[in-house]
C-alpha cells in the first residue's frame, strides 16, 4: 500500500479514514486527541520512520471521514485497530495515545497483547470514576463545563458542543490559541506557533467536518465504563505527563501509573498538555526499547 491516506471497510458498513507512511511491518500507531482527526504531523512521522517503523494514524468513528458508531466505548477501538493492521499487513504495533487518545491506546494494550508490543499515553485521562482521584480537580473551566454536560447525557452535550464546533469549522493556525482559551497554560501557548499550530488547526477543522459526533461520542465514552480493565494490561506502558497541564491535570497520570501493573511514569517538569508532544522522540525511544 502506498504512503498517504486510505480507508478501511468494517463489517458493519462503517469506513475508517486512515493515514500511513513507511513500509515496515512494525508500526507506531498514534491515537489522536479530542477533538482531532487522523492527520500527519511531519515531525512525528519523521521520528517514527527514522526508527524503522511505519507511522500510522486514523480518525476515530464520527471524526472527519470515519463513519460514526453511536454509543461506542473506548474498548471498541481495538477491533478497528485490528482492521487497520490487517490492511497494512502489520505484525507488531507500538501504540501512542495523546490526550483523548490515551484511553484508546490503553484499550489496545489491554485487548490486543498479541499485536501490541508496548504503549504510551501523553497527557491521557484516567477512567471515570477513578477511586481516590478527584477527576475534575485542576481542570480549566472549559473542561469542567464540557464534562458536566457529558455527565448529563447526549442532548445537553450536543447543546454544549454546538457553538464550539461552529467556531472550529474554520479555525486557523492564528486562531487556535484563542479557541482554547483558559485550557492553555503559558508553556502551551508558547508552543502554538508555526507548523504545530497549522497542524492543530487542520486537524481540528477536519475533526468537525462531519459534525460534532466524534467529539460527542469521545466525551460520552470517557464518562462511562471503558470496556476493559487496566489490570488486563501486561505489555510495557509509559505514562507521560507535563506539569503545566490545565486540560488533563498531572494527577491523572499519577493515578494511571499506580493502577497499571506494567506502567512506568514520566513526569515532565517543563511541559504542558500540547507542548508534551514535543517529547515524541523521547517517547518513541522508551516505547520501542520497552517493546523489544
Amino acid at each position: 500500500m502506498a504512503d498517504g491516506a486510505f480507508s478501511v471497510a468494517r463489517p458493519d458498513g462503517r469506513r475508517l479514514e486512515c493515514w500511513a507512511e513507511g513500509d515496515s511491518t512494525t508500526a507506531v500507531l498514534l491515537h489522536t486527541g479530542t477533538p482531532s482527526a487522523g492527520r500527519p504531523y511531519r515531525p512525528l512521522v519523521t521520528e517514527a520512520t527514522a526508527r524503522g517503523c511505519r507511522f500510522v494514524t486514523y480518525s476515530r468513528p464520527g471524526y472527519a471521514g470515519s463513519t460514526r458508531s453511536p454509543g461506542r466505548s473506548v474498548a471498541d477501538c481495538a477491533e478497528d485497530v485490528v482492521a487497520i493492521a490487517a490492511a497494512l499487513s502489520l505484525t507488531r504495533i507500538h501504540v501512542v495515545g495523546w490526550s483523548g487518545g490515551g484511553p484508546h491506546a490503553l484499550a489496545c494494550a489491554a485487548l490486543l497483547p498479541g499485536r501490541v508490543a508496548s504503549a504510551a499515553t501523553l497527557a491521557g485521562v484516567a477512567p471515570w470514576p477513578a477511586d481516590g482521584l478527584d477527576w475534575l480537580a485542576g481542570m480549566a473551566e472549559e473542561n469542567l463545563e464540557e464534562f458536566e454536560a457529558a455527565r448529563e447525557g447526549s442532548e445537553p452535550l450536543q447543546r454544549f458542543l454546538e457553538p464550539l464546533v461552529q467556531s472550529q469549522i474554520d479555525v486557523t493556525a492564528a486562531g487556535v490559541a484563542e479557541s482554547l482559551g483558559g485550557l492553555l497554560t503559558d508553556i502551551d501557548r508558547a508552543a502554538l506557533i508555526g507548523p504545530f499550530a497549522e497542524y492543530l488547526a487542520a486537524s481540528g477543522r477536519a475533526a468537525v467536518s462531519s459534525g460534532p459526533w466524534g467529539w460527542h461520542d469521545d466525551d460520552l465514552a470517557f464518562t462511562k465504563d471503558w470496556g476493559f480493565s487496566l489490570a488486563e494490561i501486561d505489555v510495557p506502558v509509559g505514562i507521560w505527563h507535563g506539569r503545566h497541564d490545565a486540560m488533563v491535570p498531572p494527577a491523572h497520570g499519577e493515578w494511571l501509573a499506580e493502577h497499571i501493573p506494567s506502567a512506568h511514569h514520566r513526569y515532565v517538569e517543563d511541559a504542558g498538555h500540547l507542548s508534551l508532544l514535543g517529547r515524541f522522540a523521547d517517547v518513541l525511544d522508551v516505547l520501542l526499547s520497552a517493546g523489544d
